[in-house]
């Protein structure tokens, strides 16, 4: 199954907060991650018409970049995986191996995903 989600893609960074209340750190999601967040979900549900996978997968992950500046590949997929969760995923721990590449591409920046399923749950939900 492969997912297109359009755009240029955003670090954890800028999606996620911390503050502190107190002596206690507050780890939140900022208000540019809440409406990425709720894009995704309706790209993913515009594509993922089946039912929710419940058994283990893999995944592939192709992060295309506007540009060619310096970005370290594990600061992408956080949000990605949090917003299959209830459409295609019942919760992202289903995903067994995750490969990420990343590429570039000016006209149409985006991030591609395929999911296949690594146990025999996970193959039979993705073939119906």
């Amino acid at each position: 199954m492969k997912l297109i989600l359009k755009g240029n893609p955003l670090s954890t960074q800028s999606i996620y907060r911390y503050t502190c209340i107190g002596k206690f750190a507050r780890f939140y999601m900022a208000k540019t991650g809440k409406k990425l967040k709720e894009l995704y979900q309706t790209e993913i549900k515009n594509q993922y018409k089946g039912k929710i996978l419940s058994g283990d997968c893999d995944m592939e992950m192709t992060l295309f970049f506007k540009d060619k500046r310096r970005r370290d590949v594990d600061n992408y997929n956080k949000l990605v995986l949090d917003s299959l969760e209830g459409i295609v995923l019942e919760d992202d721990c289903q995903i067994q191996r995750l490969k990420i590449t990343k590429d570039y591409s000016a006209e149409n920046p985006r991030i591609e995903l395929e999911i296949k399923g690594s146990a025999k749950e996970g193959l039979k939900e993705l073939k119906e």
